[in-house]
């Protein structure tokens, strides 16, 4: 059977505590028997004090130890100590035995016992090895016996805290665990809510950033399947349209009825080939050759190239080229996203306008801005702008044409370079964009 990480937790936890109070009730063991064995001496060094000042008293009275003399029960006596065993041991002055055990050893406790200022024996103890008396027995394993009553109220206290210590920490990581349960089913809805702000919080708060990631990235594949069939659905039903016509004679087949046609699969072929591009984009399949490229020889070239179609909208084009722009990059793949932009300037201005771009040295980047006048981009459509198939209603509209996939691919192209790209309005009353290249 495998254990649940509950389960899993509660014997770690309980294991430990175990571990803890065997400790401490072997610990305590060890502890009152050196403790308890040093308090006895003690209390026996205290009682030979007051036992040689007694032995004095008998001596002044005696005038020798003769009454003494191998009378070991009368010492006892003296002593006021029940112990049958010989621990005492009276020396006279010259510390040979009067009475008692004559080999006490070297750690025995020694008082002199003192007549006016003057020693005329000493009284000697050995000190405790083991505990004899039956009431220090008695009281050693009592001592014993709480100890381990303690050790075992402490594991079950131990085993109580486990199991809810187990709960309280487990029980965010459940709730992770079903929402994540809930968004692998695909709802994407899913959140978790964040009690605290330790590690499990973390954790929590990461799910929730990463189920609104998943939620968003949904919306927009289905977005992005809806756009395409849209934009797609356009260009084929106006072919379809053409194509009946011309088959029920309704318009002859010359040059100018298909001209029409032919534009709609242009823009059909077009609307394919970026879509293609962004998918390339999307799984780093897109190629780039990188090599050291001049930004404004790349820029003179899509200008060049747009030269006609600004001529027919009477744009008037101005240019500020910084020298040495030098950067390392693809020069066909950038050279497709200034001609995206300025696709985009030659499709939206106004007849009769300006376009303005100009490329600098901005620190260790180059900075590269295009600029049109009007009509502009409402303020809460610039950071909308970039996305797939956005477009902005209005006068920047349907009606101009394009399937609003060219600023996506610019973004996908300036990032793939180590670059950024925003938008922003321009001086000119227009749309400002503004790339910037390592």
């Amino acid at each position: 059977m495998k254990l649940g990480i509950t389960l899993k937790l509660f014997f770690a936890i309980l294991a430990a505590s175990a571990v803890a109070a065997a400790a401490m009730a072997v610990a305590t063991r060890l502890s009152f028997q050196s403790g308890f064995f040093g308090y006895l001496s003690h209390v026996e060094s205290q009682s030979l004090e007051a036992f040689a000042t007694r032995l004095a008293d008998e001596y002044r009275r005696s005038g020798d130890w003769s009454f003494l003399q191998g009378d070991y029960g009368r010492l006892r006596t003296l002593a006021a100590s029940p112990q049958p065993v010989q621990r005492l041991a009276l020396l006279d002055a010259d510390r040979r035995t009067v009475v008692g055990n004559p080999d006490l050893g070297g750690e025995a406790a020694v008082r002199p016992v003192v007549v006016e200022d003057r020693v005329v024996g000493w009284i000697a103890r050995s000190p405790y090895r083991r505990i004899s008396t039956a009431a220090d027995l008695a009281f050693q394993q009592e001592q014993l016996r709480s100890a381990w009553l303690i050790a075992g109220f402490a594991l079950a206290l131990a085993a109580l805290v486990a199991v809810v210590l187990a709960r309280v920490f487990l029980q965010p990581l459940k709730r992770v665990a079903d929402a994540t349960h809930r968004l692998a089913a695909g709802d994407y809805g899913t959140r978790v809510a964040i009690g605290s702000r330790d590690e499990l919080g973390r954790l929590a708060g990461d799910f929730n950033r990463l189920a609104e990631a998943l939620e968003r990235n949904e919306e927009l594949r289905r977005r992005f399947m809806a756009d395409v069939s849209h934009e797609l659905r356009t260009p084929i039903a106006v072919l379809r349209a053409g194509l009946e016509a011309l088959e029920d004679g309704v318009r002859p087949l010359t040059r100018e009825a298909l001209a029409p046609l032919q534009g709609e699969v242009a823009a059909l072929g077009k609307l394919v080939e970026d879509v293609y591009q962004l998918a390339l984009a999307d799984v780093g399949a897109l190629a780039y050759r990188k090599e050291r490229s001049d930004v404004a020889e790349v820029l003179e070239q899509a200008i060049e190239s747009f030269a006609g179609r600004f001529r027919e909208r009477k744009l008037s084009v101005e240019k500020h080229f910084a020298p040495d722009l030098h950067v390392l990059a693809d020069a066909d793949r950038l050279g497709q996203a200034f001609r995206n932009l300025l696709e985009n300037s030659a499709r939206y201005t106004d007849a009769g306008g300006r376009v303005r771009i100009s490329a600098r040295r901005d620190g260790e980047r180059v900075a590269i801005d295009f600029e049109d006048s009007s009509p502009g981009v409402p303020a809460d459509a610039l950071l909308r702008l970039f996305e797939r198939f956005y477009r902005v209603e209005g006068s920047r509209s349907r009606a101009n044409g394009g399937a609003g996939l060219g600023l996506a691919i610019v973004r996908s192209v300036v990032e793939a370079h180590g670059g950024t790209i925003e938008a922003g309005a321009s001086p000119l009353g227009g749309l400002r964009v503004t790339i910037s290249l390592p």
